[in-house]
């Protein structure tokens, strides 16, 4: 089967933004620095007000010179995401933004509080390529690839409102990212691998939060996941699956057409046997499509052979779109697909639903202005 990525993967040719000091490594920030006739601490500089102080406001940079501030924001810290709207639910603990880029690009990014976490959901992509039919942002179709640095300052962003005390609760920290919201990351695959380096560089080289608190999903691209693997990162992978037989999957998910579904676990074995770390399988639950019992039964089995004590089921209630003909599985349909997983010897939990209310959840984020 050919390893090289379909046609579909290639965003559409258009600007990408204006280079970001996220953009760049320390060391390449130094060089960037230089070449703006400034010394080159100045990177550190702004790399500590970005990255250690969240700040991205170039003249309350106060220890830079008035007439350096302005060469290194213009050059180094343009704006690369403005906030269009928030819409908040779950009194107040779901908070979905609406981002515009610089070239009318919109995309979005939900941050949610828990008792004991706050988990920033962001996007790696303008709409996505993949055109899964049960999800919004698949059904948008593929804009462009975000940059680096745009994909970090969504992260960033997350950080300051929850330092600052704007979702309930009090002031906070942001402790996890996950690589869910559009497109799909490994489709972005040199950005995506930067902007995590950026997010867990230790401060002020970047955000600081650990590898193990980031979580890169994919629908299976297989070379990607092999590529990812020889990284030497230690992120969570996450696996949509959302069933376990090719016929249906060439339909769910159209990669498998690919790269069938042996073909991922196999290459998902080899992730969690190079990290040592449990690959998280996410199947969204649709009523009377992949629900059945056989299919749970199936599940379980091949994530039993395949990736033996790496895998963890992440069962998702399918989130309902507009205009879809498709809904949730019932709950004794999801209770019963549980504990025949369980069954098989694979750990096996619902996720909880967050944000349906504000279309923030699971494949609902579609960007609209």
């Amino acid at each position: 089967m050919s390893t090289s990525l379909p046609l579909v993967f290639d965003a559409p040719k258009r600007g990408m933004p204006p280079r970001h000091l996220a953009d760049l490594s320390a060391e390449e920030r130094r060089a960037a620095v230089a070449g703006l006739g400034e010394k080159p601490f100045r990177a550190k500089q702004l790399a500590h007000h970005y990255f250690g102080r969240l700040n991205a406001d170039v003249e309350s940079m106060t220890d830079i010179p008035a007439a350096s501030r302005e060469k290194l924001g213009a050059d180094l810290l343009p704006t690369l995401l403005s906030q269009i709207r928030t819409l908040d639910t779950d009194e107040g603990t779901t908070r979905k933004t609406l981002w515009r880029a610089h070239d009318g690009t919109l995309i979005e990014s939900v941050l949610m509080r828990y008792s004991e976490r706050a988990t920033v959901c962001i996007s790696s992509q303008a709409g996505c390529g993949m055109a899964c039919p049960f999800c919004a942002t698949g059904q948008g179709g593929l804009q462009r690839n975000l940059s680096t640095a745009e994909i970090v300052d969504q992260v960033r962003t997350a950080a300051a409102m929850m330092r600052d005390g704007e979702v309930p609760g009090g002031p906070g920290r942001l402790s996890n990212v996950v690589f869910m919201g559009m497109g799909e990351p490994l489709a972005n695959y040199k950005r995506v691998i930067a902007a995590v380096r950026r997010i867990c560089d230790p401060a002020p080289e970047g955000l600081g939060l650990s590898q193990r608190s980031v979580t890169v999903s994919t629908v299976g691209l297989v070379p990607a996941i092999k590529r990812m693997t020889e990284e030497q990162l230690h992120v969570t992978l996450a696996v949509s699956l959302h069933t376990p037989d090719d016929e249906l999957r060439d339909t769910l998910v159209p990669v498998n057409n690919r790269w069938n579904v042996a073909e991922v676990l196999e290459a998902a074995r080899g992730y969690a046997d190079h990290t040592g770390r449990r690959v998280s399988i996410e199947y969204a639950l649709i009523r009377d499509i992949n629900d059945q019992p056989w299919r749970a039964d199936l599940l379980g089995k091949l994530l039993h052979k395949h990736l033996g004590q790496f895998a963890h089921v992440n069962l998702i209630p399918l989130n309902p779109t507009p205009g879809s003909k498709w809904d949730a599985s019932p709950k004794p349909v999801q209770r019963e697909f549980v504990q025949r997983v369980r069954d098989a010897g694979v750990p096996c939990t619902v996720r909880d639903t967050r944000g349906q209310e504000i279309a923030a959840a699971c494949g609902q984020l579609a960007a609209e202005g």
